[in-house]
């Protein structure tokens, strides 16, 4: 590069024009996309934001150095240039993910959402998905701003770095020596955290810098040998000749290109989620990036491949075609409870790259290209701020329970606590010390206490519709819920596969039989802690289960125990189990035409036959009728699928009239433990009035 390539006025200067590098960008693009969609067939292309990383140092560092040395640096007019390529696109991505989240989102989700979007607007997303989780976990798919942490790790970057630059240059410091000194630090971070911490070394900013300060060295390299004023090779020092394109014979820039697209290819067949990442694998893209940008535009397959009207065109877009794309199948992801099927992640891709090339021409290239107006990076500021106090409204209103998606669906998360008025304190437990293994121990305050619900997590979720549905004929108490101590379950056995439960079943008990005005005594527990099943969601295995005996006399001990104190005994038999509620939602509600698009029909694996329901837990009514027929007169069971299930129908599902009758896991909502109460109350009342 002569003089006469770099503008002579006091501005900030532009490098000169590669559309390789546009083409190099497509690649990176392309395999980002590709994994993000379909990950089964390209495992390892996340490898593709190294690569960004690596073109973004070199294109940013050629700019700051190119405009030191010729004296035009400024750091307003950087930051300036930083807002009007960043920000246009952005607002427009986290705008729209505002407005589709509010149609579909639940509470907890919308809440989550807006505090993504305040992240991405201040650019510290990286940091926040470091706290929550890595980016291979389970929960990643529902995250539809998880990818911004790339764009926090850059912006982090710039802030530093432009500065870090300017005091080196006008301290005429070595830039090589600086350079190199970072690289060594970052990676070597990079490699300590990735085995001990792998989210670290994956979202830190100390463990990614290395990447984009590769792009940077590169970028002094390749100016140093254009240096017409010397300020560069004086700053620099001895550089090895053979490192500059310029200085590269056509033989030596091919090698070098063809080697580094076989680097990138290299990463994205033998990296995957389940190796150790970045860590050492991360030079092969970071080298490979490297080694293709170091080969010149006149290099073979930058001259061919990457400078192709296709690949220019793809790389033009691929920052709002980043922005748009993992958005989209999150959302489609979290609306179809599921992973879209392949031809949908398809459709999807398209539609990103259609948004992506509208976003450019329209949005984008205005804001950038047009008219050197204050006013432009100004407004782009405020709006920037004002999606970034939205999201955080979002976030500290608890996401906005008023929405429509949330109303229909009731209650998503059930914390288990008695969420009711008129409840007291005290549920006969005698000691302090006992009254702490249990996480409930309460009664209503209105007096008339005649009926107690003793049980595990599923009697908490019960709670709150017998507490509401009471009457001046009996008001109710509780014992139960899930400690660190373990489970109450209405079980008074010596067997081990009890051991957990012992110590609060027990002292539910005494407090139970010690109380004059409790009639009735209801158990709720769930069929995994009777029969010890594998998993909490589903009940597949318990045909299978060897505990029905044990289950039986567990049972039989809290039962004889209660009616030798005067009780009167109801279990109520236990809810159908599915997956996650969450994953069984219709969650467009006012958007009936999205519903159309994405057709979305109801998941079999959201719904039991009634007859199925009957079949797989026939070993455990075997043993509610076993004990119905040693007590026929002081038990009684209270069968819960009349209200969970429809009855014509005969299938079990966790709608009804398009309310949740789950909350999370098995555990019914708030709505169903006001519909089972309506049914359970009254017949618990008649019990109590039977003659003894």
């Amino acid at each position: 590069m002569n003089h006469s390539t770099l503008n002579t006025h006091p501005h900030l200067l532009s490098p000169k024009y590669r559309a390789d590098i546009d083409g190099l960008r497509a690649i990176a693009i392309l395999i980002v996309v590709g994994y993000h969609a379909f990950p089964e067939w390209v495992r390892g292309g996340f490898v593709g934001v190294d690569v960004f990383f690596v073109i973004s140092g070199f294109l940013i560092s050629t700019i700051i150095l190119g405009s030191l040395e010729d004296g035009g640096f400024s750091f307003g007019e950087f930051y300036a240039r930083r807002i009007k390529r960043i920000f246009p696109a952005l607002i427009l991505v986290l705008a729209a993910c505002y407005a589709l989240g509010w149609f579909v989102l639940l509470s907890d989700e919308y809440r989550q959402l807006g505090k993504h979007i305040a992240a991405g607007a201040g650019f510290v997303s990286n940091l926040f998905f470091w706290q929550e989780a890595g980016y291979f976990d389970n929960a990643a798919e529902t995250k539809p701003l998880l990818h911004l942490w790339s764009l926090g790790v850059e912006e982090q970057f710039y802030i530093i770095w432009p500065l870090l630059l300017y005091w080196a240059w006008k301290k005429r410091t070595n830039l090589l020596f600086v350079t190199l000194a970072i690289i060594a630090v970052s990676f070597a971070v990079n490699v300590d955290k990735v085995s001990g911490d792998a989210a670290q070394a994956f979202y830190s900013p100390l463990s990614r810098f290395w990447e984009l300060t590769f792009g940077s060295m590169l970028a002094g390299f390749t100016l140093y040998e254009m240096s017409w004023k010397g300020g560069l090779k004086r700053r620099m020092g001895a550089v090895p000749a053979g490192v500059f394109p310029g200085q590269a014979g056509p033989m030596l820039q091919n090698i070098r290109s063809a080697f580094g697209l076989l680097l990138i290819g290299a990463a994205v067949l033998l990296v995957s989620k389940e190796k150790v990442f970045p860590g050492w694998w991360a030079l092969l893209p970071t080298l490979g990036a490297s080694l293709i940008i170091s080969a010149g535009p006149q290099a073979w397959l930058n001259r061919t491949l990457l400078s192709s009207r296709a690949m220019v065109w793809i790389g033009l877009i691929s920052y709002p075609l980043y922005l748009w794309h993992w958005p989209l199948l999150s959302f489609a992801y979290i609306v179809k409870s599921g992973e879209p099927t392949p031809v949908m992640r398809m459709a999807l891709v398209l539609l990103a790259v259609v948004l992506a090339g509208l976003t450019y021409r329209l949005v984008e290239r205005p804001l950038r290209f047009g008219r050197e107006l204050r006013a432009k990076v100004f407004a782009l500021c405020v709006l920037m701020l004002a999606v970034g106090i939205a999201g955080y409204d979002a976030r500290s209103n608890e996401g906005f329970e008023f929405r429509e998606v949330v109303s229909i669906n009731s209650q998503a998360i059930n914390d288990s606590d008695i969420n009711v008025h008129n409840v007291g304190g005290g549920c006969g437990i005698r000691q302090a010390a006992d009254e702490e293994m249990v996480q409930n121990c309460v009664s209503d305050d209105r007096g008339n206490v005649r009926f107690a619900l003793v049980g595990d997590s599923k009697a908490a979720v019960l709670a709150p519709g017998l507490f509401n549905a009471s009457t001046d004929n009996g008001h109710w108490l509780f014992i139960g819920g899930w400690t660190s101590h373990g489970a109450t379950v209405p079980v008074i056995s010596n067997e081990p596969v009890y051991e957990n439960f012992q110590s609060s079943s027990k002292i539910a008990l005494d407090a139970l039989a010690g109380n004059p005005d409790v009639k009735v005594v209801v158990f709720t527990t769930a069929t995994r802690n009777l029969f010890r099943l594998n998993n909490e969601t589903s009940i597949d295995d318990l045909p299978a289960s060897p505990y029905a005996e044990v289950a039986f006399a567990g049972l039989d001990g809290m039962i004889s125990a209660l009616i030798r104190a005067g009780k009167k005994v109801v279990i109520t038999v236990d809810n159908p189990t599915f997956r996650d509620p969450k994953q069984c939602i219709r969650r467009i509600t006012s958007l009936s035409w999205l519903n159309r698009a994405m057709n979305l029909g109801h998941d079999p694996s959201c719904s039991v036959s009634y007859d199925r329901h009957l079949e797989l837990t026939a070993q455990y009514r075997m043993v509610l009728d076993r004990l119905q027929a040693k007590y026929p007169d002081k038990l009684r069971i209270f069968d819960t699928l009349g209200q969970l299930c429809d009855m014509e129908d005969r299938m079990c599902t966790p709608f009804h009239e398009g309310r949740l009758l789950y909350s999370y896991g098995d555990h019914i909502s708030q709505y169903a433990s006001t519909r089972i109460a309506a049914k359970l109350v009254p017949f618990v009342e008649d019990f109590a009035r039977e003659e003894r």
